[in-house]
Order: C-alpha cells, then structure tokens, then sequence
C-alpha cells in the first residue's frame, strides 16, 4: 500500500496539469508525455546523467579494484589503508561538497596550488563548461570509491590461496595469474558493483547540485534536478510527474538489461 498507492497516485498526476497549487487538476491525457519527448532542456539533462553515469561507473570499478589489489598484497598497516580508503565513503555529501569547493577554489584552492607549483593552468574549474562535470566526477569517485574497494577486497580475500600455488608451480607469473584467476573469479562481483553504481549515478543529485546548481550554463545539470525545478520552481506538478516516469522508464530498462547480462555471464 505504501508503495503502489504513490506510484500510481504519481501517475495520475503525470496525466493532469496540475500545479503545485492544485490549480487546473483536470485529465489531459498524454500531453506532458508529448512536451517532455519535446523538451531540448529536459534531452540536455537526460544526457548530462549519462554522461555523468558513464564517466564515474568506469573509474569507480577501476580504481576501487586496484585500491584492493594494492591493499590485499599484504602491505603495512592494512586497517590503515582500509580506514583511509573507506573513510571518505562516511562522509555526508555537504561535507563532501564544501570539502571540493575549496579545494577547486580558483584563488585558494589546493588543486590549482599544485597546479601553479608546475606552470600549468589554473582555471575556475566548477565555473568552466567544459570542466565542471569532470571535476564533480573527480568529487564523486574521491568520495564513493571506499564502498567498491571494500567490496573488491572482501572478494579478493575469498579467491583460495591453492588457485595461486597451482599457477605458480605450472609457471604463471603474477600478470598472469591476475588475468588468468583473479579478474574472472571477481567478474560476479564486478557486475553486482556495475549495477548498483549505474543505478546510483542515474539518480545523482545531493553533490552536483551542491557544487554547481546545475551551471554553468545548465551544462551539468541532471534529470533528477530538472524535475525538482520544474515542479518546485516552475509549479508544473504534472509535467514534472510525466519526466520523472519517463526517467523511471529508462531506470527500468536498464535494470532489466544489466540483470539479463549479468545472468548471461553467470
């Protein structure tokens, strides 16, 4: 009940023009469907979302399962190394936020600081078009990739040590042995991790929200926050019901791609 009655109450709404006054509450079919199919500002939006997804998914896998391989050699301090890499991932995402502010600051922050020590530019990074959903993708891997190298890791620590000496008598060395055993035994868990970070970045809001409203220019910009303008600043309730069930839509196929791969694999 407390789940399908909003979902289909939603619906209905996406069917009406109401505002969010209540105002102008009558059927009026598929219309804001048709809008929306016609929007260019809600298409941009969609698109900065996959972009978005597509450019922070690829690293947070990479760089989360080198963390692992790097901590499961056995170097020094291993509660150190899990602390430092993990302890991010607890971070609120104002915090996160604020944190990355400072450090993009064109006068004061650190990343230009090190920028100037080498001669290199020091541009506005969260004010450029071209550089402030990179630098909100730097932000969001800086902060998440704790939860995917944790995982890797606890993976990694599962592998039997004998698959290793069985590939060593037999002459494999350890670029092979990588290759050869460990990136297919963890290819389940690299699908789970894939699936919930695409799921996780369509729905990214909280930080690029928080560094960049959006700008400049609505060039980072994701659907979830169109909807949010669109109903709670623009007042078109209804509109902005039909876009978020269009993107419920997309979320949907997806998942259902993702799961019937993965299923495929296994």
């Amino acid at each position: 009940m407390f789940l399908v009655w909003p979902v289909l109450y939603g619906f209905y709404q996406s069917l009406t023009g109401q505002s969010l006054t209540g105002a102008n509450s009558e059927l009026i079919g598929f219309a804001n469907y048709f809008e929306a199919f016609g929007d260019s500002q809600m298409w941009r939006s969609l698109g900065n979302t996959v972009v978005f997804t597509i450019a922070s998914t690829i690293p947070l896998l990479v760089v989360g399962l080198v963390l692992a391989l790097l901590v499961n050699l056995g170097l020094p301090g291993q509660w150190l190394w899990r602390l430092a890499f993990f302890l991010p991932f607890l971070l609120a995402s104002t915090v996160v936020s604020l944190f990355w502010l400072w450090m993009y600051n064109p006068q004061l922050g650190v990343v230009n600081a090190i920028a100037g020590a080498f001669g290199l530019p020091q541009p506005a990074w969260l004010q450029d078009s071209n550089l402030a959903m990179t630098s909100v993708v730097v932000t969001t891997v800086w902060w998440t990739v704790g939860f995917n190298f944790l995982i890797y890791l606890a993976a990694l620590q599962n592998i039997p040590d004998q698959q290793y000496e069985a590939a060593a008598l037999d002459g494999a060395g350890k670029w092979r042995q990588l290759f050869s055993i460990t990136i297919p035994q963890l290819a389940p868990t690299t699908a789970l991790l894939a699936i919930l970070q695409v799921l996780a970045s369509l729905k990214v809001f909280d930080q690029i929200y928080q560094m960049t409203a959006g700008g400049p220019g609505g060039s980072t910009r994701p659907i979830v926050q169109y909807v949010f303008e669109t109903g709670f600043t623009g007042f078109r309730f209804g509109y902005s019901a039909a876009i978020s069930y269009i993107f419920f839509a997309l979320i949907v196929v997806i998942s259902v791609i993702q799961f019937t791969a993965t299923r495929r694999k296994s």
